[in-house]
């Protein structure tokens, strides 16, 4: 199940390159795991960007990180206000770093390190604020 295919270690440690990302940003970063995408993988990363109410961030800068563990599929996806913002190319930049992680076996430095990546980015579009509230879970979320 996706929900064991991580140790609680590396559950937390996830979990801590997200905060990490998002102390430093306006931004939000959400990770679904499920073991099968029996659709256009990009397709239900958008029906669980919107299931996940990402699209509600005031910003509009909400990213997620959809990931089919027994299909072998991932996708990374933006809400309009970063994909307005970010340069043409940098989220296949993203995909492809993360691609070669997973390939190798590395899927807990693949997921940080594109979490990292992307919180970068999202720190020069959106720098935290003063009065920024985390608008959205921290929590992994998990399919079928």
């Amino acid at each position: 199940m996706a929900k064991d295919f991580f140790e609680q270690e590396e559950i937390d440690q996830i979990h801590q390159a997200i905060k990490d990302a998002e102390n430093r940003t306006s931004g939000e970063i959400r990770l679904h795991l499920e073991n099968h995408c029996k659709e256009d993988v990009l397709d239900r990363a958008a029906y669980l960007f919107e299931k996940l109410e990402m699209h509600k961030t005031e910003l509009r800068n909400g990213v997620l990180f959809y990931l089919a563990i027994k299909d072998h599929q991932f996708a990374i996806l933006g809400d309009a206000g970063i994909n307005q913002k970010v340069p043409k190319g940098f989220w296949d930049e993203v995909r492809d770093h993360m691609r070669e992680k997973f390939k190798a076996g590395e899927y807990l430095e693949a997921l940080s390190e594109g979490i990292r990546m992307s919180g970068e980015k999202l720190k020069e579009h959106f720098p935290i604020k003063e009065d920024d509230q985390n608008e959205l879970s921290d929590e992994i979320s998990f399919g079928s």
